[in-house]
């Protein structure tokens, strides 16, 4: 492939040993070898006040949500592991995607449009993270981001990982590796 897309990766979660940053890195891993520019977001390091609309229109974007922005705009692709709470999208995953679906003073094409987006999940529970990703999928596409039929939901998730961060299953490790490797054909046939 003599084009490398570029990738930005993030969990929707800030826990330093968050089981869906484990699960991104598998992701992260398959999508380099698959030849793709990945870059790796931690909300952490971009934190985000609670969006309200009267604060944005008193103070404007925060800087953490311009510099996120930007690196949507910079990615061609999407890979999202995203945690599970109480059957939906958590809070903080949710409000990063609030503030940068907002218009910039003179901006014109959403910072998610022509974006290509793939999905996965973990959790301690028997559905691995399943029923979230149903109302990620729904918030993406209805920001105009093309999210891969394919996803990927790990059960169990205390028990899913090797110490060296790879999945005891090689059948669930085959698939994550498969859906960033889609992401990378998608997006860069599609960019």
């Amino acid at each position: 492939m003599g084009y490398a897309p570029k990738i930005l990766a993030f969990a929707g979660s800030a826990r330093r040993e968050s089981f869906n940053k484990r699960l991104l890195a598998v992701g992260v891993n398959a999508a380099h070898l698959a030849g793709a520019e990945v870059t790796v977001v931690d909300f952490a390091d971009y934190p985000m006040p609670l969006f309200n609309e009267d604060e944005e229109a008193r103070l404007g974007l925060p800087q953490t949500v311009v510099q996120f922005k930007g690196l949507l705009r910079r990615h061609q692709g999407l890979l999202l592991a995203c945690p599970e709470y109480n059957g939906s999208i958590t809070p903080l995953l949710k409000n990063a995607l609030d503030w940068a679906s907002r218009p910039d003073p003179g901006d014109t094409v959403s910072c998610f449009q022509g974006k290509v987006a793939a999905l996965l999940a973990t959790s301690p529970g028997a559905l691995g993270g399943l029923r979230g990703l149903v109302h990620v999928r729904a918030i993406l596409s209805h920001l105009g981001v093309m999210v891969i039929p394919q996803q990927k939901a790990i059960p169990r998730a205390t028990q899913a990982f090797n110490p060296d961060g790879s999945l005891m299953d090689k059948s669930q490790q085959q698939s994550v590796s498969a859906i960033a490797q889609q992401l990378v054909d998608v997006t860069s046939r599609l960019s």
